[in-house]
């Protein structure tokens, strides 16, 4: 792992993020086929630049919900 796939993988959720309001975890993984590790890195990527805000689902405490900051 390095940090050009760790980009890559970054864009593929800040594309999906794109096409919705809101995205789960679950629904992340599935719309960009990516592994656990995987999507916990793109979105720490995407968090120190400040692209996404996290939040806890308040209806599945295993969930988080993910949205693309508004600029």
């Amino acid at each position: 792992m390095n940090v050009e796939v760790i980009g890559t993988w970054a864009g593929l959720v800040w594309n999906a993020l794109n096409e919705a309001d809101v995205l789960g975890t679950k629904q992340l993984k599935k719309i960009t086929k990516l592994k656990e590790k995987e999507l916990y890195a793109a979105l720490g990527w995407l968090g120190r630049e400040n692209k996404i805000t996290i939040q806890e689902n308040p209806e599945d405490e295993k969930e988080l919900l993910i949205t693309l900051v508004q600029e």
